[in-house]
């Protein structure tokens, strides 16, 4: 096999970004997918943001070009994506639209759970008692787990 690459020493299989490993043999914008709170839309919104092609590999990337991509993703509204694409809008503390990703995705999403549990809302309820939140149907399915009354046949 044949490749056209200037020198195959400046390819890397890992790359890290955002504390999350990233394949370098898939193609850039399915790469960035791989950092939690970057989705399909957004992660090509990136890519064209950062003026990289779409069809080049990751491990292809300089470090400026890696740089620029985490700008992009860190700070979005800078760059002309649209508040309605961001995966945090209107936060409740301060009602901003952010870019949340890996740790702090994490740190908001418990944040949020926590207050609908103490404001009592029914979806953090839900949550508390470890129930479908989404209106599933529970008669029949989802009996593993930690759901409350379901005694297994013996």
């Amino acid at each position: 096999m044949i490749r056209n690459r200037k020198n195959e020493k400046d390819f890397r299989f890992i790359l890290r970004i955002f504390n999350t490993n990233i394949d370098g043999k898939q193609k850039i914008p399915y790469a960035v997918r791989k950092i939690r709170g970057v989705g399909r839309r957004f992660s090509n919104v990136v890519t064209l943001k950062a003026g990289l092609d779409p069809n080049r590999r990751a491990g292809d990337m300089s470090d400026e070009e890696i740089e620029k991509i985490v700008d992009i993703i860190t700070n979005p509204l800078n760059y002309d994506i649209p508040k309605w694409m961001l995966n945090r809008k209107k936060d409740p503390k301060d009602a901003s639209y952010t870019q949340q990703v890996a740790n702090n995705w994490d740190t908001k999403m418990r944040e949020d759970l926590e207050r609908m549990k103490k404001i009592k809302l029914h979806k953090g309820l839900r949550h508390y008692f470890g129930l479908r939140v989404r209106g599933q149907h529970t008669c029949s399915t989802g009996r593993r787990g930690k759901t409350i009354g379901v005694s297994k046949k013996k």
